[in-house]
């Protein structure tokens, strides 16, 4: 609002201004006289000239002479008005001769026009200045960090607030203790990492840890991105760098966390601008700063990042970043663990089994948790519920892994019966080969971008390992829907490109990388490096001749079309129950894992 107003008042003072120049330069057009010397004005006079109109005398010593054409001149005779013989002349010609007092009422106009000038132009000087101002302050603050400083009073997180991440919390419970007393580590001759870096996929909290450590010590934390480094201009990213350390350095002990490092910590050389980019000038001043603290001061220094191997060599050296810290997504013990957290404030119904939730959500991180949980209150209040049921964490996890249903698409009677087929291959191969994960839940639900139904899958245990035997079983039933189409309708459609797709990268890993393959043995083919020149990106170039590699498709097909062929022998076998569990699901749209397994012993979905 005052910037508004400002610019209004600085409009109207331009306006004036451009106001008083008019009237200046008007008035002065308007009222031109032409200097005329005595001499040339008494000799016009002696030669009997008639042209003269006027002769006005001013008490200033000035005479304005007026003629006939409209011309006016004036001369400086201040002896005029004693001069009777002229003045008589004059009238003798028929010249009107009047008096005039030089100061008239264009006086006063004229003062205040030229104060208001005088006003005018301090007030634009004024604000010029104010600009100015404004620029240099604003290019004094251009190279301050952008760290945001959170002060020990404000930082509510400790470790109670973290879990899933035991291992983590153990290493960082002595980064606290030595923030704690530093002393105590020193009298052992010990040396406390400078860097701590915290390696993880993203959402897995390693900015939930960095607040924790600093909760738990109880020291101001200073939080910057590695992207709010980095400027167009060479230089402002390091005097930023240094900004940070200083601010450190004045407010030790303390903790400062570098979030997304990779953005300013990524391999030298990788830039297109060799070795005087901006993002290189920063990185070297981040190396020289760590360098040049002393732990002692009691700054310790973390990060966090989701590439670790993109990060220069420099930074991860004993002396900066020497401690690496491995944030890894959460078991399922993890999981029950995170559930328990965030559903501490919120009404949960009896229902609520947070054991079962964290058997079904494989693969979730802390984010993705936090995000079912609100999920799931939404839903219970679009429902009017004054307490979270476990339906509504089911519909919530199938929106974060499939999408929203949208009940609203019409889907025609023929390619629904179709969808129900294709699901229910991929459920019946699941629930028949050894190795695949348990059908959890069957749905021909439109949800999501592009999936008209999905089948649900429901790890019985985290894995680490995969066995060959579990990779053939999983495309096996990768294949499920495709060969269900084929057996039913005697014609596939598109609905199986993804599943293809997924089914010929896993043969590919056996052959190429895993060394599964029954003709090549225990072989790796393709060799994987990294293009420094495009940041340090993962690529695989072949190492293999052209006969190799047409071996390689070979051996490739072969999987994928075994796996096809017994995912269709599969399917014949139990073509009555699949055609039972159809019906059962064109009429009730979604089945649960328990239902399905129920039919295919032979029994009703109501005895399940």
């Amino acid at each position: 609002m005052n910037r508004n107003i400002g610019s209004i008042i600085f409009l109207i003072l331009i306006a004036l201004s451009l106001f008083w120049i008019y009237e200046g330069l008007v008035g002065t057009k308007s009222g031109t006289e032409i200097n005329m010397s005595y001499t040339d004005f008494i000799r016009r006079l002696g030669n009997g000239e008639t042209d003269i109109a006027k002769v006005i005398i001013r008490d200033d010593g000035n005479l304005r002479i007026e003629t006939k054409g409209g011309r006016a001149y004036s001369v400086y005779a201040p002896w005029f008005r004693y001069d009777i013989e002229n003045i008589n002349k004059l009238a003798s010609y028929g010249v009107t001769v009047e008096g005039e007092k030089s100061v008239d009422s264009s006086f006063w106009f004229n003062i205040v026009g030229n104060i208001a000038i005088f006003i005018v132009t301090l007030l634009l000087f004024a604000f010029i200045i104010r600009g100015l101002g404004r620029s240099n302050n604003q290019a004094f603050t251009f190279t301050k960090s952008r760290a945001e400083k959170v002060n020990p009073n404000k930082i509510k997180v400790t470790f109670k607030d973290v879990a899933g991440v035991d291992e983590a919390v153990e290493e960082l419970k002595e980064t606290v203790e030595f923030l704690k007393n530093p002393t105590k580590f020193a009298k052992m001759g010990a040396r406390m990492p400078k860097g701590i870096l915290l390696v993880g996929p993203p959402g897995t909290g390693k900015t939930l840890l960095a607040r924790a450590v600093a909760g738990e010590a109880n020291v101001p934390f200073f939080h910057i991105s590695g992207s709010d480094f980095v400027e167009l201009f060479v230089g402002v990213g390091a005097a930023r760098v240094r900004d940070l350390f200083d601010q450190a350095k004045a407010n030790a002990p303390c903790i400062v966390f570098i979030d997304e490092i990779d953005a300013v910590g990524r391999h030298r050389g990788a830039g297109l601008g060799g070795g005087h980019d901006e993002r290189e000038q920063t990185l070297n001043q981040l190396l020289v700063e760590m360098d040049g603290f002393d732990i002692n001061q009691g700054i310790v220094v973390m990060a966090a990042t989701n590439r670790p191997d993109i990060l220069d060599p420099a930074l991860l050296r004993p002396g900066r970043f020497d401690k690496k810290i491995v944030v890894d997504p959460p078991d399922v013990k993890g999981r029950e663990a995170i559930l328990k957290i965030h559903l501490r404030n919120k009404p949960v119904a009896p229902d609520v089994d947070v054991s079962v939730l964290a058997k079904r959500t494989t693969g979730f991180v802390g984010a993705d948790l936090e995000n079912l949980v609100n999920e799931a209150a939404l839903l219970a209040v679009r429902a009017g519920r004054n307490v979270i049921t476990m339906e509504d964490f089911e519909e919530a996890i199938d929106r974060v892994i499939a999408g929203p249903a949208r009940k609203s698409k019409v889907i025609s009677e023929k390619q629904k019966r179709i969808v129900a087929y294709h699901e229910v291959g991929h459920a019946i191969i699941a629930s028949t080969v050894p190795n695949a994960d348990p059908v959890h839940r069957i749905s021909i639900i439109p949800r999501g971008y592009a999936a008209l139904g999905y089948t649900l899958h429901l790890p019985a245990e985290d894995k680490y390992l995969v066995s060959r035997e579990e990779l053939l079983d999983n495309i096996t039933t990768l294949l499920g829907g495709r060969a269900a189409e084929e057996i039913v309708f005697g014609d596939f459609t598109s609905g199986a490109a993804n599943d293809i797709e997924r089914a010929t990268e896993i043969a590919r890993k056996m052959v190429c990388e895993l060394g599964m393959s029954e003709s090549f043995g225990p072989l790796a083919w393709g060799k994987t490096e990294q293009e420094v020149f495009l940041g340090k990106e993962l690529t695989r170039i072949r190492n293999y001749s052209e006969e190799v590699a047409k071996m390689i498709d070979h051996e490739i097909q072969k999987i994928v079309k075994t796996c096809y062929e017994r995912a269709k022998d599969i399917l014949r076998k139990n073509r009555e129950k699949m055609d039972l569990i159809v019906e059962t699901l064109m009429e009730r749209e979604v089945l649960s894992g328990e239902e399905l397994r129920a039919m295919l012993n032979g029994t009703t979905p109501e005895e399940a």
